[in-house]
């Protein structure tokens, strides 16, 4: 009877780098790749800028419903710089902007 023959050292050699490459392939090119992971710390980056640049926006526009809620002071500041409004015991100034010449400024 014959021994059953042991793989070469050629042999394991050859499939410990095919498993090398292989291995290294999906650590460098493949899906979950260090580029993929970079790419998605850049996003993470950016939308937490995103997200801050909304609850900022989300904090002012919460303010200024309080205060439409609680005052009338911004209602009166709303319509006076909106519509123009003034109250009755006020009086309305209009200054007109400067004449840029002689010739624009007759009566």
């Amino acid at each position: 009877m014959r021994k059953p023959r042991l793989p070469t050292l050629g042999l394991l050699l050859l499939l410990g780098g095919v498993l090398l490459v292989l291995l290294q392939w999906r650590l460098w090119w493949g899906p979950g790749s260090l580029s993929d992971l970079a790419r998605l710390k850049r996003a993470v980056a950016q939308q937490a800028q995103t997200n801050a640049r909304l609850q900022e926006r989300n904090r002012i526009l919460r303010a200024e419903v309080q205060d439409l809620k609680t005052g009338t002071s911004v209602i009166e500041e709303r319509a006076r710089l909106d519509l123009g409004l003034v109250r009755d015991d006020e009086t309305f100034f209009l200054i007109p902007p400067p004449a840029s010449s002689a010739r624009d400024s007759r009566p």
